[in-house]
């Protein structure tokens, strides 16, 4: 098969194009035939990309663990899961990712696709769902009538928590760039914050929570707008490995989790709940993707398309 892998040559990190064998799925595990793979693109320095479980460096990894695709096989003792089934989520960080033709994840990280999306909006969904998610009901507890501050309201994961936030009665404030002030306001947040032109921390206070995807300067000036019991939680890869017990609470990554894609996937269809493409490529140009300066055409993920 066809997949896109990091290769350290001379200059630098890279990712190109190889042929590999496809993936079998072993008991318990399931073989996705994929359709399209979501980008982050700083995934390509963190730990679980260039370091095995164990530690030692890992080379070849295949990125973009969230996608959408067909179910092409099942291991023995995998049930409630048939060949031919649309369906989306994630796998593993330290396994290859789906940025091939083939990709092997576990029953519990997958769901059956939203009807209502193609499979490229589909892989924009997950791991920032997910994120959203498990950040603002797992972690922070929101409540109907809180106030919620979102730093990076039109990210790809902002657009998500702002959404959720809104799903269960939360008064949202978010900071966005100027170009994308419009986009946050229909998504129905309360405030809006041009953070280019104003400091937050001069608009908002005695928030119950902060959501903070920027991490760096903006996290650190979080803290002094928080009610005494307010809950922080951020995503920021800067925060990763901290000895500050602060920000190793504040901070998580995300996990797989079948319930809440289905639950995810059931407000997709209903309506309540958007996602958005920013940009497409072909797998064969899916490194262009991962560039740190790619111009996407709208705020949204930059998803790679493997079979139209």
């Amino acid at each position: 098969m066809k997949a896109i892998q990091l290769s350290n040559a001379t200059g630098g990190v890279t990712l190109v194009e190889v042929d590999v064998s496809k993936p079998a799925a072993a008991p318990g595990e399931v073989l996705v035939k994929v359709h399209a793979a979501g980008v982050i693109h700083t995934e390509l320095g963190w730990y679980p990309t260039t370091h095995t479980k164990t530690g030692e460096p890992r080379t070849g990894a295949v990125p973009g663990h969230e996608f959408s695709g067909v179910v092409a096989a099942v291991g023995d003792g995998v049930t409630g899961i048939d060949v031919g089934q649309e369906i989306y989520g994630m796998n593993d960080w330290f396994a290859d990712g789906a940025t091939a033709e083939y990709c092997v994840t576990l029953p519990g990280s997958i769901a059956a696709k939203p009807k209502s999306l193609t499979h490229v909006e589909a892989a924009s969904v997950p791991i920032s769902a997910l994120t959203a998610w498990q950040g603002l009901f797992d972690r922070a507890k929101l409540q109907a009538g809180e106030r919620v501050l979102v730093h990076g309201g039109a990210g790809a994961v902002g657009i998500f928590i702002v959404q959720l936030a809104r799903s269960r009665g939360a008064h949202v404030i978010a900071t966005a760039s100027e170009h994308t002030l419009a986009f946050v306001s229909e998504l129905g947040v309360d405030e809006v914050i041009d953070y280019q032109k104003e400091q937050f921390e001069d608009r908002v206070r005695k928030v119950d929570i902060v959501f903070d995807t920027v991490g760096g300067e903006t996290l650190q000036r979080s803290w002094g707008v928080l009610k005494p019991e307010g809950r922080m939680v951020t995503i920021a890869s800067d925060v990763e490995g901290t000895d500050d017990p602060k920000l190793k609470a504040a901070f998580f990554i995300v996990e797989p989790n079948r319930d809440q894609l289905t639950e995810v996937a059931r407000m997709l269809d209903a309506g309540t709940l958007r996602t958005f493409v920013g940009a497409t490529v072909p797998l064969e140009k899916a490194e262009e993707a991962y560039a740190g300066d790619y111009v996407k055409g709208g705020p949204g993920k930059i998803v790679v398309v493997v079979k139209e």
